[in-house]
């Protein structure tokens, strides 16, 4: 059995959805397969007797009119969709009782560090007056049209338009929030800081473009949770008169003369198409997909682990009790540490979804908490009962723990729900039950700052798109990386790009 169309992309998530719209927009024939029942790919949620559990978005960049990546919405038809925006970013709390919070105002963050921490007066300052620089720096400047086609004049333009981002770039995208909390002198700063900006690891750059962001409204939360914004982006590529097709999953790209063909499923069916886009997992993409014959080097070894990648396990309750005067996002520092699957851990991260009341039902709340997590773990269970006798028992530590920070939240709990890496794995093929691709790292700075290709060397008509080809994996990039892929395959079409 075969069939036909002009373009067909692999994978539903943002990424394949942004690509499909913009496809569509240039008058492509389109379709988009996706092995799960739901568009979104890690942009989703689930429902559990009444309580939505969501397990992507924290804040989505372009939510602001005329602000960066709002265009980008606006394109692809999302501008006037509902968000939810808080005057801080996250808190972090020890069992001593000392807490900074991550106020998004600049200056009132200011206040507040320094009243903690005045002998950490300039070192704050120096974080805050980051965070007011980059309400004037546009990113997005960085994904508007894939490298490929950027000829001399499209560097200069884009040159001058982030010379005014130069120096603050220059200082902060090889500082991690680590390296920076290590010049504190106050010691509870010392510790909280690496978590105030995010995750230990993330560069200062990254995080002062959080703030920024958050600041100016331009980061919000999509009322309804991260399914339901993918189901919106799912209904404007259906609209543009695109189509979807679930439970579809690719079991190789056909290859012609060194150029992609069409794609063959798991059920042997042949779809041939004049273009392809994988928005799929890049590993599956390049070594299984295409078995490894057109990679390059430097993929090979991103893949044999030279770049970080973040599994994580998500603990989900519904829980009987309105916790809406409770703090958004939680991370607690414990001493003396607890002990979770033959680890001892000292931060516990815990979000409380009330902000938006559609998430529970009346009265009652979501909490969920994060744990990064080694994948290898879970897989060496998988294949007996210990998969999930070791789900409900790391369910049962993690109450026991949030017993110290949220007395009788236990009693309190009507559903309890368990995502390992595996169940990444299992619900969007991504390599390893990677949460975001690679992550955010000072190592991996550079690479989303220069762009990775989307192209793989020695095959004609093949484009890749999403986290993968998108350090950071934000939903915006993802977005952006769509759209880039189809630039990508207009100049090969011989149509115009999309601007």
């Amino acid at each position: 059995m075969e069939r036909k169309t002009e373009v067909l992309i692999i994978g539903g998530g943002v990424a394949g959805l942004a690509a499909g719209c913009y496809a569509r927009m240039c008058g492509f024939q389109t379709l988009i397969l996706e092995q799960h029942f739901l568009p979104g790919g890690l942009c989703t949620s689930w429902e559990r007797d009444g309580y939505v559990f969501d397990g992507c978005i924290s804040y989505l960049y372009g939510t602001a009119p005329g602000m960066p990546f709002n265009e980008l919405w606006q394109e692809l038809g999302l501008a006037g969709y509902g968000f939810i925006h808080r005057d801080e970013f996250i808190r972090v709390r020890n069992e001593r009782g000392d807490e900074a919070v991550g106020w998004a105002d600049p200056d009132v963050l200011y206040d507040h560090l320094v009243s903690i921490a005045p002998e950490d007066k300039k070192r704050i300052r120096d974080f805050t007056i980051a965070v007011k620089e980059f309400v004037d720096i546009d990113m997005s400047a960085l994904t508007r049209q894939p490298r490929e086609l950027m000829g001399p004049a499209a560097w200069g333009k884009l040159g001058l338009e982030m010379l005014p981002s130069v120096a603050t770039t220059a200082r902060w995208c090889r500082v991690s929030a680590s390296d920076f909390a290590a010049g504190f002198k106050n010691p509870f700063l010392k510790e909280a800081i690496p978590h105030l900006l995010g995750w230990p690891e993330i560069p200062v750059l990254a995080a002062a473009s959080t703030y920024a962001y958050l600041w100016k409204k331009n980061a919000g939360f999509p009322a309804g949770g991260s399914l339901a914004f993918a189901r919106a982006l799912e209904q404007r590529y259906l609209a543009l008169g695109g189509r979807i097709e679930y439970r579809k999953r690719v079991e190789r790209v056909l290859v012609e003369n060194d150029r992609a063909v069409g794609a063959r499923l798991y059920t042997d069916e042949d779809i041939r198409a004049e273009f392809v886009i994988s928005a799929a997992d890049g590993r599956s993409t390049v070594f299984e997909m295409l078995g490894g014959v057109y990679g390059r080097r430097s993929m090979k070894r991103r893949y044999g682990g030279d770049l970080p990648l973040h599994s994580q396990m998500q603990l989900s309750f519904g829980v009987n009790r309105d916790l809406s005067g409770t703090p958004a996002w939680i991370i607690h520092l414990l001493d003396p540490p607890y002990r979770l699957l033959s680890e001892e851990r000292s931060v516990l991260s815990v979000k409380n979804f009330s902000f938006d009341p559609s998430l529970a039902p009346e009265g009652k709340s979501v909490v969920e908490v994060f744990l990064r997590m080694d994948y290898g773990y879970f897989r060496r269970l998988i294949g007996n009962r210990l998969y999930d006798s070791e789900q409900d028992q790391t369910a049962e530590q993690v109450l026991k723990v949030l017993e110290r920070v949220m007395p009788g939240m236990s009693k309190d709990v009507e559903h309890t729900d368990v995502a390992t890496p595996i169940s990444y794995e299992r619900y969007t093929g991504n390599w390893n039950g990677s949460s975001c691709g690679w992550l955010l790292t000072k190592k991996t700075m550079l690479s989303m700052i220069l762009g990775m290709k989307k192209t793989l060397p020695g095959l004609d008509r093949f484009y890749m798109a999403g986290q993968w080809v998108e350090p950071g994996g934000s939903v915006p990039l993802c977005a952006a990386s769509g759209k880039n892929a189809v630039a990508l395959l207009c100049k090969d079409a011989g149509k115009t790009v999309p601007s």
